[in-house]
């Protein structure tokens, strides 16, 4: 496949929540692995289809990254239905944002809900990284990026960063 161009920050397309994909269809088969020959290239853990300029609610992720071995993970459609009360803060990068690392704030186990590119109707308690990644990668299918998830001084440090 391909290696596709990842938008960065502060592409407007980065704040636009997307539209649902509904149905799978052999086009968004082929988004979701050039997105993930796009990810490992990049090299990253996830992407969602905004970061590509595709406004659909379509992420990969491999928590294994680059590093190790790959276990590629498409989600189509993903809701989130249900967030730990417990939390963890923890770095987080973002190919959209090279070079910052941000300390976020999340659940440390969800219940999420997606569609296959079979067509078919998943449900799984993701916990840990696979958590994290996860909700990092929904959070840019609604318009938000890392630097939406930190306080206003961690903000300011951050961009000023970024901008350098």
């Amino acid at each position: 496949m391909s290696v596709l161009p990842i938008l960065h920050w502060p592409d407007p397309r980065l704040a636009t929540p997307c539209q649902p994909v509904g149905q799978v269809t052999p086009e968004i088969a082929r988004l979701a692995q050039e997105m993930l020959d796009t990810m490992y290239a990049a090299p990253g853990r996830g992407l969602a289809a905004p970061q590509v300029g595709v406004l659909k609610r379509l992420f990969v992720m491999d928590v294994n990254g680059a590093a190790g071995p790959r276990s590629p993970r498409i989600f189509v459609d993903p809701v989130i239905e249900e967030r730990a009360a417990d939390t963890m803060t923890g770095p987080e990068g973002c190919l959209s944002l090279p070079g910052i690392v941000a300390e976020v704030e999340r659940a440390i186990e969800i219940t999420l809900r997606w569609t296959d590119l079979d067509g078919t109707r998943r449900r799984e308690v993701l916990s840990g990284i696979s958590a994290v990644c996860a909700q990092h990668e929904i959070d840019h299918l609604d318009g938000i990026v890392t630097l939406n998830r930190v306080d206003a001084g961690q903000r300011s440090e951050l961009e000023a960063a970024y901008r350098a």
